[in-house]
């Protein structure tokens, strides 16, 4: 009779220590297992949106920042490159001695230098000797002289259009006008110097440029000396208009400064602008994640609750009722059966009180 006490002990040992270790551990790794690869696969892209949100915000505002804080040294530094290029192009044109080659590098030379210092970027804002090509991507001919379209200067706008700047003024006549000390060749040289600017402006009204169908309605001629530019003016008042009329804008190195730093300020808005509206997909994007996350973390909740009450369940059928299975294993040790190991006295404890109550 013993000897079948300690049979059925160990056998009742064996299922218990299988039943527990299936229901407590093995579901228990399980459910842990698969609640850390969910909250993993919720939490790294949330974290990742997070970072890059803040990062686009703390970027576009740091950006804003600094453009105010050097409003007052882009005024001055503007004025400062217009004096600076006043200086070069008098001594520039003083040096020079009627090389029209000579003359038109000088002034893309100018040109590409305001360029430079616009705040534009070259290659993506602007293009120097840019070839100009029709809606089949053919280049343009000159309608006056049948050759390819090449500017000086191609400027875009955020609008994909684009205005073109032509810096090949002849400075021939002024030159000469520096260089005479007498009135009558002076007034001389000066008519010739506006009529060398009105040469230009007429050659540059055939060309054609109408053509290139991204181009605005009019073309900027760039006279790279200030001083030329004035004296012109001077002599002519009405030169201005004459160059309009022909949908010809005629520039000087302040006038170019100025209007390039409008251009610029319209790429600038339209940048923010795009960091505006990526900012708000970026957290429409991040709002539907979070509500996603919200989801997720709720089902765990559930799953943790339905967790709890299977184990309540279970830890029940050890100590709950007369029959509960620590009192019969505990039961079976106190007739005498051999055994290495003791039920827990949390459990005793349990199993004597819940049948104390019952």
């Amino acid at each position: 009779y013993k000897l079948e006490i300690e049979q059925l002990n160990e056998r009742y040992q064996k299922e218990f220590e299988l039943i527990a270790n299936r229901i407590l551990e093995t579901k228990t790794e399980k459910f842990t297992a698969l609640n850390k690869t969910n909250l993993r696969e919720i939490l790294d892209p949330l974290g990742k949106y997070i970072v890059e949100f803040k990062t686009k915000i703390e970027e576009v505002y740091s950006n804003e920042s600094k453009e105010r804080f050097s409003l007052g040294n882009e005024v001055k530094r503007l004025a400062e490159l217009n004096l600076k290029m006043s200086e070069e192009a008098k001594n520039l044109t003083n040096a020079l001695k009627g090389e029209a080659k000579t003359q038109g590098r000088w002034g893309e030379m100018i040109l590409e230098s305001i360029l430079e210092k616009s705040g534009l970027v070259k290659g993506r804002e602007y293009f120097m000797e840019h070839q100009l090509l029709d809606a089949q991507g053919k280049p343009l001919l000159s309608e006056s002289e049948g050759k390819k379209m090449r500017p000086d200067a191609v400027i875009k706008y955020p609008d994909e259009r684009s205005v073109i700047i032509d810096s090949k003024v002849s400075l021939n006549a002024f030159t000469r006008y520096l260089a005479t000390d007498e009135l009558e060749e002076q007034n001389k040289e000066l008519k010739a110097h506006v009529d060398a600017i009105k040469t230009h402006i007429n050659t540059l009204s055939e060309r054609g440029y109408d053509d290139y169908q991204l181009a605005l309605d009019f073309v900027m001629l760039f006279v790279p000396s200030e001083a030329a530019y004035v004296a012109a003016l001077k002599a002519e008042p009405d030169l201005w208009n004459y160059a309009y009329d022909k949908r010809i804008l005629l520039l000087s190195p302040t006038n170019l400064i100025t209007s390039l730093k409008l251009i610029h300020d319209l790429w600038k808005r339209e940048y923010q602008n795009k960091n505006a509206y990526e900012i708000a997909e970026r957290g429409a994007k991040l709002h539907d994640k979070f509500v996603g996350f919200i989801e997720n973390l709720e089902q765990v909740g559930n799953f943790l609750d339905k967790a709890k009450e299977r184990y309540t369940d279970a830890h029940k059928q050890l100590t709950t009722g007369n029959d509960n299975i620590v009192k019969q294993i505990a039961t079976i040790q106190k007739l005498g059966i051999k055994n290495k190991k003791s039920i827990p006295n949390h459990l005793l404890s349990d199993a004597d009180s819940e049948s104390t109550e019952l």
